[in-house]
This record gives structure tokens, C-alpha cells and sequence, in this order.
């Protein structure tokens, strides 16, 4: 490994000089809750919300709308917070390699049919309780149960 640091880029997703903020939204229709895979690093090929950064002057929720939209064409009405969730992933060196913090939101299905993009493979309408074997990203099946608890007590 080199002895050199990564050079601090402040609008690198890789090596980032501060914390990313990103927002990501559970949205239920009839029970279930869309999963997308995610078509770029970190987390490549496994099953997540839709979500994404954050942009200079947005609201988290705002992002976290704009985000489905973009990502799997669904329109939502947010009913609550779910948590926060941080991915921090060092390298080998123990340099920070990847540090996002997502806001995590509940909605509810207002409009559009899912459909898969550039950011995301494959989309699915799930039980949120019971994910199976898919790969996942870290505590999906958590967020995904206090999601439901959340909606359950929204609608």
C-alpha cells in the first residue's frame, strides 16, 4: 500500500473530507415495501432503498422524493422518520474510505409503477418483515420492521 493519503476531494464520494449526508425513504403500497438493488459502489448488487444525496439547497425530504423519483419512477407521501443510518467503511490502512449519513424516511405510495434505471437494477415490492435470503445492506431488515411499525400507526 502506498504511504500516501488519498487526496481530500470535498465532492468525492471516495475518500470524502467530511461526512456525506444522503436521505433514503421506505415506501409501502398494500402492505409491502419497494427494494431496488443498487447498480454502483458501496453496496453494488444488493438490495436497498431508494436514496441518494443530498443537493445544496434541498430539504432532506425533498431528496428523499427526488430520489424515487429518479431512481425507480414511484411518487410518495412521507408519513414519518424512521432513523438515522451511517456507513462507514474504512480501508485497509484505516483511512475512511466511504462515510455517508442517511436520513431515513416512511411514505406511503402515491403514484407511478416501479421500474429499474441506471441506479437501479432490479426493483421489488416486498414483505417488510420477511426478506428471505437476499443480500441486503446492513440492518435493511431492521429499518424495514420499524418502517412497517411506523406506517402501520401513519395510516
Amino acid at each position: 500500500m502506498s504511504d500516501a493519503a488519498p487526496a481530500l476531494d470535498p465532492d468525492s464520494r471516495t475518500y470524502p473530507a467530511r461526512p456525506i449526508v444522503a436521505a433514503s425513504i421506505a415506501v409501502f403500497r398494500d402492505g409491502k415495501v419497494l427494494i431496488a438493488t443498487r447498480t454502483k459502489p458501496p453496496g453494488a448488487g444488493v438490495w436497498s432503498l431508494p436514496g441518494g444525496l443530498v443537493e445544496l439547497g434541498e430539504t432532506i425530504e425533498e431528496a428523499a422524493l427526488r430520489e424515487l423519483q429518479e431512481e425507480v419512477g414511484v411518487q410518495a407521501r412521507i408519513v414519518g422518520f424512521n432513523r438515522h443510518v451511517q456507513r462507514i467503511d474504512r480501508d485497509d490502512d484505516g483511512r475512511v474510505r466511504h462515510h455517508f449519513v442517511l436520513a431515513s424516511f416512511v411514505g406511503v405510495w402515491t403514484g407511478g409503477e416501479a421500474m429499474t434505471g441506471p441506479e437501479a437494477g432490479d426493483v421489488r415490492w416486498v414483505d417488510p418483515r420477511d426478506l428471505g435470503d437476499l443480500p441486503t445492506t446492513p440492518h435493511l431488515g431492521r429499518i424495514l420492521a420499524r418502517a412497517a411499525d411506523i406506517c402501520e400507526q401513519a395510516v
